[in-house]
């Protein structure tokens, strides 16, 4: 989150650009790579290559957050396999790839145009529409469900070590070592999901990385691409639905039917093959987890800075975490009817 350095944006384009013309990726003597700012685990350029415009995306050692935050580059090759994974059965639903040479430690992609938005910026603008998330719910229904039990996606996707880098260590670990007497709930989980394979979990499933347009919903960022447990998945974006209804109150937008209905509407899409029912309370206890993370881990969320946001969030997790509940629906009720309907905005 926050701009990428234009300095160092500068300096690494440069030397990337290079790379690209050594590789023959690029072919016109005045091709030219823009930073893209929306990420802080990779650069990101737009290309254009004498009027051919695409996307490349190198995976950076040390991410862009305040902690140190160190990563293994591999995941770059996962984020290609996820979306040639996805593509066999969803083609539209993840970007096109484009052809590079292997093991250089980037990809290239289609570049969505003009009519995307952000699904993120969406909400953040407050255009919270139920047709997006019913969307978004049969994508990762779809997802979950076609590579459960899939042996080739748990062999393709034994990337734990990357996940617990990527999201144990940073989010639950640290959060744990940040509220010392719910560590122990902490680490008990964190050994739980390391434990659990199940089904392909894309791992950083948020609205930033869902872009929409009127003819297909896109999936992008896939570099924490894990076979684990699809609570991990639907809990991550859970969070970011009830933050969002916290960033915008006193305002009630419809983030408590959307939480509902995103939850029913994967139900009805995954259940033949993820049980549901042993699920839900897996994703209640990582959603609170979560959102205790977005706050107090490696990578709090930069839109929650009204005075008070930050503790409402620790004063409605913590005795939750503590009391292990299990109900989606009494989170969501509970989240919902707490926020100060009497608050300002600004």
């Amino acid at each position: 989150m926050g701009a990428i350095d234009s300095q160092a944006g500068y300096a690494a384009g440069s030397d990337f650009l290079a790379t690209l013309r050594r590789d023959g990726v690029l072919r016109h003597p005045d091709a030219t790579l823009t930073p893209l700012t929306d990420g802080v685990s990779s650069e990101i350029y737009r290309v254009n290559d004498g009027g051919d415009l695409f996307v490349v995306k190198r995976a950076l050692p040390r991410l862009r957050v305040r902690d140190e935050w160190l990563a293994d580059v591999n995941r770059n090759r996962y984020e290609q396999l996820y979306i040639q994974y996805v593509a066999r059965f969803m083609p539209r639903a993840v970007p096109a790839l484009r052809p590079v040479p292997a093991g250089r430690g980037y990809f290239a992609m289609e570049l969505l145009g003009p009519e995307f938005s952000s699904w993120k910026k969406l909400l953040m603008a407050g255009h919270v529409r139920m047709e997006d998330a019913l969307d978004a719910a049969k994508l990762l229904g779809t997802i979950h469900a076609r590579s459960a039990g899939d042996s080739e996606a748990a062999r393709l996707f034994d990337t734990t070590a990357n996940f617990i880098q990527l999201r144990v260590d940073p989010y639950l670990l640290t959060a744990g070592r940040r509220h010392p007497d719910l560590q122990p709930l902490f680490h008990a989980e964190a050994e739980r999901l390391a434990a659990t394979r199940l089904c392909l979990v894309h791992g950083d499933f948020s609205p930033k990385n869902l872009m929409i347009s009127p003819a297909r919903m896109v999936l992008l960022d896939c570099e924490v691409a894990w076979y684990g447990d699809p609570a991990f998945d639907l809990a991550f974006l859970l969070t970011h639905f009830l933050l969002k209804g916290l960033y915008h109150a006193p305002r009630e937008l419809g983030f408590a039917s959307m939480a509902a209905a995103f939850w029913r509407r994967y139900g009805e899409v995954a259940g033949g093959a993820i049980d549901i029912e042993a699920l839900q309370p897996r994703v209640a206890r990582l959603l609170l987890m979560i959102l205790l993370a977005r706050i107090d881990g490696k990578s709090p969320l930069e839109y929650l800075r009204r005075p008070g946001q930050s503790q409402r969030v620790r004063a409605f997790t913590r005795p939750r975490i503590a009391a292990a509940v299990a109900s989606l629906g009494e989170i969501f009720t509970a989240w919902f009817a707490s926020l100060n309907l009497s608050e300002t905005r600004r």
